[in-house]
């Protein structure tokens, strides 16, 4: 789903978009929002609208991941990863773990 397609599927199903604008954090800014959005509404589909706790909390582990280097176990980011597939994220940060800034430091 490309920008233009969301922004077509929000003019198409006006009051789920109004729902989904609902869930934005005042902390997120415009790109992390975006980028949230389209995640909740590529995958709205799945969950029933009473039962959407689990897909806003999937939403935010997937956000975490990306802009902020969040780290969670395998199995989770897999399933965040395969429902985020296709979302372009322009400029993501790129983070590296303790790990690797060790092993770095080491080959020196």
């Amino acid at each position: 789903m490309s920008a233009l397609d969301v922004e077509e599927f929000i003019q198409q199903n006006r009051a789920l978009a109004e729902q989904v604008e609902t869930f934005r954090g005042y902390w997120e800014s415009e790109k992390q929002w975006q980028a949230r959005r389209e995640f909740l509404l590529r995958n709205i589909s799945e969950y029933k609208s009473q039962q959407l706790d689990p897909l806003l909390a999937l939403s935010m582990v997937w956000a975490n991941n990306v802009f902020l280097g969040c780290r969670y176990s395998t199995e989770l980011l897999e399933k965040v990863k395969e429902m985020a597939e296709g979302i372009v994220v322009v400029d993501a940060p790129v983070f590296k773990t303790r790990d690797e800034i060790v092993k770095k430091q080491q080959g020196r």
